[in-house]
């Protein structure tokens, strides 16, 4: 559907306004995944609503330069004392096409300015019943809008003629009007799907000729987490709060910042008097609980914290992981170069299958097989459904730079994100940290897959290129409640006691949320028995290399342009759309993720110190909102439902 948003900035300081432009440049942008066939704004500089808009997409607005030059005017003819507000609108086109202007947003009626997000179903009965609102164009929100101003005359009450509209409207309507004689703002939603986050600006004048308030608005929370996220903007909002309007709900609010009300869209269903003047929906701050694990704990030596399981800390505040750490000690490149020679062929053809995901391990891996052991290698890529398009962009890039065939085999895409989805729902009835690894059990099929593609092919050498023990992540059966072996990160080698304990763990949880007994259930035993089970003869190719990060990463970026992540600086799991998902889980309810254990690894090695370890920790461990929301879409469920979830489940701190 389509994105509103918009910024409110009561401040007449110049800082402040500067600050409101370049929230709404941002808000523009983060908006432009909502639709790409229109955009349009609406200034209101406290005398004046001025009005842009175009077919399109954001980036072409952006570039005619007509949205700055207005923005610069208004800013620069501001007077002292009144208010900006910055309103806009990305179109995911319904009714009526983009190419009439008429029909883009914001819709201009009745001495009103409206955005609106949704579709109104009996616009053309209403229009027929009320024939003043005499629309001009095929768009519903035209109708929407001049109802409501029908509507304020008769009763002159903002609130009533709120309720009465969403009374006669059949759809959904998420709502931001301007007035052109009122001094006000309305938001209003009958789905949720309106946020908003309040900021309370810092007093540099002692004396401030009005309050320093700023508010913004848009169709999605996560639009706004990306926008506070961003350094250029987000560092200058300071403390800030979001929240969720509520299906229902609705908040006007005064142009200059001196008041707001909350309401009901069904008068009886108001809140208390008492009820804060926020609106009356479900709260969700931002809120990645950073303060509260920053008072956690930590290793002395490592940044592992007192929520990792089975951490024990010493006298001297060193943990167990620490204490019992054994230098890695890879085979080394003779051992390798003896291991690969029995399955080299003279005559050119695939001698080696290459287990392929994309990400830096098996980038870098494929390259140095190809071009330092200088063997040819097939590459294999097992797709089920959770792989990114980056992913699938750097593996092009190393398939066609290198000559390597690339073999691709796809599950049932479709039944695999079912399962996942069904499993994320059970989950979220009853959030168990040792439960999460299950969202992941659908990718397991590859190693039957390379199994099957030895056979068909006739190359009876495979590389995985993992057995990083950088990467060693005992928090996983840490979580299940009992400790994981020496494995060297072979699964098949986990001891017939640990195996027990795991189904024995799985077990009760199933008969604990009985919603995990469903459709999945044999695709998860699969996972179980090709992963644990059958016999493992696989070679380990970082068994045998040293891993440095900066020797891979650097090679992969240097000689084949691999891409990066931009909602991260970690270049770890990249290319797996779930891990985004899980870390937050991880992060939010155990107070560490994956990367700070890796990091730990990494201190404990030699690789960087302590200092730089925290320094990383923090910075990786925050939420990725657009891979959240594209592994939400891709499954099919809401990730606002889910985050506002986790978000209240019991934490281990």
């Amino acid at each position: 559907m389509c994105g509103i948003f918009g910024v409110l900035c009561s401040s007449d300081q110049a800082a402040d306004r500067a600050l409101a432009r370049d929230l709404a440049i941002s808000l523009l942008h983060h908006s432009e995944t909502r639709g790409r066939e229109a955009v349009g704004v609406a200034i209101h500089d406290g005398a004046q609503i001025h009005v842009l808009k175009q077919a399109g997409s954001v980036t072409d607005f952006l570039a005619n330069g007509k949205f700055h030059e207005l923005l610069g005017r208004v800013l620069a003819d501001g007077k002292p004392g009144r208010p900006i507000a910055i309103t806009g609108h990305s179109r995911l086109a319904t009714n009526g096409t983009q190419s009439n202007s008429g029909n883009n947003q914001p819709v201009v009626t009745h001495g009103t300015v409206a955005l609106h997000n949704g579709i109104i179903v009996n616009d053309r009965q209403l229009a027929a019943r009320y024939p003043a609102i005499a629309p001009q164009g095929e768009l519903d929100s035209e109708v929407l809008a001049a109802l409501l101003r029908i509507k304020l005359e008769a009763s002159n009450d903002l609130v009533a003629a709120t309720r009465a509209t969403f009374a006669e409207i059949a759809g959904s309507a998420s709502l931001a009007m301007l007035f052109d004689d009122l001094d006000t703002m309305l938001l209003a939603t009958n789905t949720g799907s309106l946020f908003q986050v309040t900021a309370a600006l810092e007093h540099g004048d002692p004396a401030p000729r009005a309050p320093r308030t700023l508010l913004m608005f848009a169709s999605e929370r996560f639009i706004l987490q990306r926008v506070i996220e961003d350094q250029a903007v987000g560092a200058r909002l300071g403390a800030v709060r979001l929240e969720q309007i509520r299906a229902g709900h609705g908040l006007v609010v005064a142009l200059d910042g001196g008041s707001r009300r909350a309401f009901a869209l069904i008068a009886d269903r108001d809140e208390p008097d008492h009820a804060p003047v926020a609106p009356n929906g479900h709260t969700v701050e931002i809120v990645d609980h950073s303060s509260r694990v920053e008072r956690l704990r930590r290793c002395t030596k490592c940044i592992l914290p007192e929520t990792y399981p089975f951490i024990g800390f010493d006298e001297h505040g060193v943990c167990r992981y620490c204490r019992t750490w054994k230098t890695i000690r890879p085979k080394g490149e003779q051992a390798l170069l003896d291991a690969v020679a029995p399955y080299r062929r003279q005559d050119g053809s695939p001698d080696v299958i290459v287990a392929f995901s994309g990400g830096r391990d098996s980038s870098y891996g494929l390259h140095y097989v190809k071009q330092v052991l200088g063997m040819n290698p097939v590459a294999f890529t097992y797709d089920w459904g959770m792989v990114t398009d980056l992913a699938r962009r750097n593996q092009a890039r190393l398939c066609g730079a290198l000559g390597v065939e690339h073999i691709i085999r796809s599950a049932d895409i479709t039944a695999k994100r079912r399962y996942v989805r069904k499993n994320i729902e059970a989950w979220l009835k009853k959030p168990e940290l040792g439960m999460v690894t299950l969202l992941m059990a659908g990718d397991k099929a590859f190693y039957a897959h390379a199994r099957q593609l030895r056979e068909e092919t006739g190359i009876k050498l495979v590389i995985f290129c993992t057995g990083n023990m950088i990467e060693e992540a005992p928090y996983k059966t840490g979580l299940m409640g009992f400790a994981q072996d020496d494995d060297s990160m072979v699964l098949t080698k986990m001891s017939r006691r640990n195996k027990a304990a795991m189904l024995w763990y799985f077990a009760k949880n199933y008969l604990k949320n009985p919603a995990y007994l469903n459709e999945s259930l044999l695709d998860t035993a699969n996972a179980f028995w090709q992963t644990f089970v059958v016999k493992d003869d696989f070679l380990y190719l970082y068994h045998y290399l040293p891993w440095h990060e900066d020797t891979i990463v650097g090679t992969i970026r240097r000689e084949y342009d691999w891409e990066i992540a931009t909602d991260t600086q970690t270049t770890w799991r990249i290319g797996d759309g779930t891990a985004a998902f899980y870390n937050y889980i991880y992060g939010t309810m155990a107070g560490f993720t994956e990367d700070e254990a890796m990091l730990s690894n990494m201190v404990r090695e030699g690789y960087i110190d302590r200092d730089e370890a925290m320094r990383r920790g923090r910075e990786y461990s925050k939420p990725r909102w657009p891979s959240i929301r594209e592994y939400a879409q891709l499954v099919g469920f809401s990730a606002e439902e889910a985050l506002q979830i986790i978000n209240a489940a019991p934490k281990l701190y």
